[in-house]
């Protein structure tokens, strides 16, 4: 069942199950999700189950919603999205098509397993628009979701990242299933199943 991880300032402070198909957050007392914040408005935001999807909408707020740093009006939600309302984080998960389990949609998450260096094994799923990757001052380089798939780009550092052995040096290239990625020393495998 999907649900709600609440934490302020980083201290988880409550779990809410989406057992009904509205869902309201505010600071008001009436709210479903109280959330006892100054930037909080009284009715901030609600959470709608319509046709299959869970919609997070802000309901006029003054300081805005925000899900994983953009701001927004009305968005469907995927598990692993956070929600920022005023000095509230709200996690989504959803038990079914969880990120935080390695999967959208009911499929496997795109993601990068690091295979060399001393983090090997690890994998960051590519549950955002913009994934960055790398050592500052080193090579840092961005993984962008877009329509046609995942690009690989250069964002700083005096090392041009690589695909393949193949650098940067040409622009953003693309990224297929099984793409080895170096950067900053540290190679990384592209899963997309």
């Amino acid at each position: 069942m999907p649900r709600l991880i609440v934490s302020i300032d980083g201290v988880v402070v409550k779990e809410v199950l989406l057992n009904q198909s509205r869902l309201t957050l505010g600071r008001r007392p009436h709210n479903d999700v109280v959330l006892d914040q100054l930037a909080v408005s009284g009715e901030h935001a609600v959470i709608v189950s319509e046709a299959g999807q869970v919609v997070l909408e802000d309901l006029g707020s003054t300081n805005g919603t925000y899900v994983n740093g953009t701001p927004v009006v009305r968005r469907v939600l995927v598990g692993g999205d956070e929600i920022d309302i005023g000095k509230c984080r709200v996690k989504y998960l959803d038990e079914i098509a969880s990120s935080e389990q390695g999967f959208i949609s009911g499929r496997a998450a795109p993601r990068v397993k690091v295979i060399s260096g001393t983090a090997t094994g690890r994998e960051l799923l590519l549950t955002k628009t913009l994934t960055t990757i790398g050592k500052p001052g080193v090579s840092v380089a961005t993984i962008t979701r877009r329509s046609y798939g995942f690009e690989l780009g250069q964002l700083d550092g005096v090392e041009s990242p690589s695909v393949n052995g193949v650098t940067l040096d040409g622009g953003p290239i693309v990224l297929k299933n099984n793409d080895v990625i170096s950067v900053g020393g540290v190679r990384l495998e592209f899963v997309d199943p």
